[in-house]
C-alpha cells in the first residue's frame, strides 16, 4: 500500500480482498488457488520483465545480472500498489517488488506462485528475521516473497518548534495538540491502521490486537479518532515532494513521514522518531508471477538481488533498511546506513506493524467475528475527509 516511491510522486490506493479462510497456530491459513511450486532451476530464458518501485532496478545491477545469466531485464516502474496488482494480472510481467498489501492480494488471486527457497541460496540466515514469515507474503506455511527491504512510518517533527522529540503520537491525534493546524497525515485508507495503533496503546478496552484486524466496533473507534484529528489537520499528503515542501516551508510542524523524506529535505531541524505507541510500516518483497514463462530468470534475479552487496545497494539507493543484514558489515558506510535505518534492530521493528491488506478473516486469529475489509476501510476513509 505504499505508493511511496519518490520518482513516481503518486501514492497508494487499494481494492478489496474478500476471503474464505480460517486461522490458527499463529499462521495465516487461507483458501488460495493451488499454484505449483518450481522444483528445480532450468535453462535461463533470456529475458525478465519486472514491475518495480522506482529505485529498485538500476543499470548498475541489471548489466551485471544480464552478463552473468543472459537474462535481459525490462523494468516497468509502478507508482502504487494498485498499479502493481493490475500490471501483474495482465500476464505480461514475471516478477514484482510488492509491498505487503499487494502481496496478499496477488497470493489470494492466484497471480503469484509459492517459492522454493532451496533454489534461492542467498535467502539465508543473513536475511533479517523480522522479514521472514510475515503474514502478508507467507500463507499456509508457504513463502511467496523474497524480502528486499523495510521501513517505518515515523513521526517527523520540526525540532526548532517542538524543542525535542515528541514521546507520543498524541501531538497529531489529540484535540489539544499545541500544533493544531500544522499537522500532516498520510492521505490513504491504510492510514486507518495508524489510528488503530494509537488506540491499541491508549484504549486497550477496545481489544485491538492487530491494527489490520478491525471488527466493526473497532473500525468505528478508529474512524472517530480520525474525524477528531481532521479538525486539527493542516493538510493531508500523498505527494512526497509536497510533504517535504510543507515541512521545509514551515506550514507543517509534526506528522507521519518516512525516514527517507527527511533526508531528501536536507534540513537539520527536521527529525524523525518512533513514539511510544509504535507505528505502521512497509516491507517489500519479490513475488513471481504464476504464469511467467521466464521462471528461471526470475529465480536467478531473486537470488542475485538477495546478495548482501546488491541488496544493500538497492536499500541505499532508495533509503530503507536492507533485508540482507550481512551488508551492514561490509564497510563503514554500509554500517552507518544500517544504523540509520535500524536494519539490525529487531526490537525497533517489533514495534512496527507492516502494511497488510485488511480482510474479512481476522488476521489476529479471532474466529468469532468478521473483520472489516479494505473496501470497508475505503468507504470509511471517505467519511473522515468529508
Amino acid at each position: 500500500m505504499r505508493g511511496k516511491k519518490l520518482a513516481a510522486l503518486s501514492l497508494f490506493a487499494a481494492s478489496t480482498v474478500v476471503l474464505s479462510a480460517c486461522s490458527g497456530s499463529g499462521e495465516l491459513t487461507l483458501d488460495v488457488p493451488d499454484v505449483p511450486m518450481v522444483e528445480e532451476i532450468g535453462a535461463f530464458e533470456g529475458e525478465l520483465n519486472i514491475v518495480n518501485w522506482s529505485g529498485f532496478v538500476e543499470p548498475a545491477w541489471t548489466d551485471q545480472f544480464t552478463a552473468d545469466t543472459g537474462c535481459v531485464v525490462n523494468p516497468r516502474v509502478a507508482g502504487t500498489s494498485d498499479e502493481m496488482v493490475t500490471l501483474m494480472r495482465t500476464g505480461e510481467y514475471d516478477i514484482v517488488s510488492a509491498s505487503g498489501d499487494a502481496a496478499l492480494r496477488l497470493i489470494v488471486g492466484g497471480d503469484v506462485q509459492p517459492l522454493n527457497i532451496d533454489l534461492i541460496p542467498n535467502f539465508s540466515d543473513d536475511i533479517a528475521e523480522g522479514m521472514k514469515g510475515q503474514i502478508y507474503d507467507t500463507v499456509n506455511g508457504n513463502p511467496y516473497g523474497v524480502p528486499i527491504g523495510r521501513g517505518a512510518n515515523l513521526l517527523q517533527y520540526n525540532e526548532d518548534v517542538t524543542g525535542g522529540a515528541p514521546e507520543s503520537w498524541d501531538v497529531v491525534w489529540e484535540s489539544d495538540s499545541p500544533y493544531a493546524g500544522k499537522i500532516t497525515a498520510y492521505d490513504a485508507p491504510i492510514y486507518i491502521a495508524d489510528a488503530a495503533v494509537y488506540l491499541m496503546y491508549h484504549n486497550p478496552e477496545l481489544g485491538i490486537e492487530n491494527p489490520y484486524a478491525l471488527d466493526e466496533t473497532q473500525l468505528a473507534a478508529a474512524v472517530d479518532l480520525l474525524k477528531q484529528q481532521n479538525d486539527i489537520i493542516g493538510e493531508y499528503w500523498s505527494d512526497p515532494v509536497a510533504q517535504i515542501t510543507s515541512f521545509v516551508g514551515g506550514n507543517t510542524v509534526v506528522g507521519t513521514s518516512w525516514e527517507v523524506l527527511r533526508k531528501f529535505a536536507a534540513s537539520e531541524n527536521l527529525k524523525t522518531t518512533l513514539p511510544v505507541e509504535g507505528s505502521t510500516g512497509w516491507y517489500d518483497a519479490w513475488l513471481v508471477s504464476s504464469s511467467t514463462p521466464n521462471v528461471n530468470c526470475a529465480y536467478a534475479w531473486m537470488d542475485y538481488t538477495s546478495q548482501a552487496d546488491v541488496n544493500g545497494a538497492i536499500a541505499m539507493n532508495f533509503g530503507m533498511a536492507p533485508a540482507n543484514i550481512a551488508f551492514c558489515g561490509t564497510s563503514a558506510e554500509a554500517q552507518a546506513h544500517c544504523d540509520e535505518f535500524a536494519a539490525e534492530d529487531e526490537e525497533f521493528f517489533s514495534k512496527v506493524w507492516p502494511w497488510t491488506t485488511p480482510i474479512e478473516q481476522c488476521v489476529d486469529g479471532r474466529t468469532d467475528v468478521k473483520c472489516t475489509s479494505f473496501q470497508d476501510w475505503t468507504n470509511a476513509w471517505l467519511t473522515v475527509k468529508g
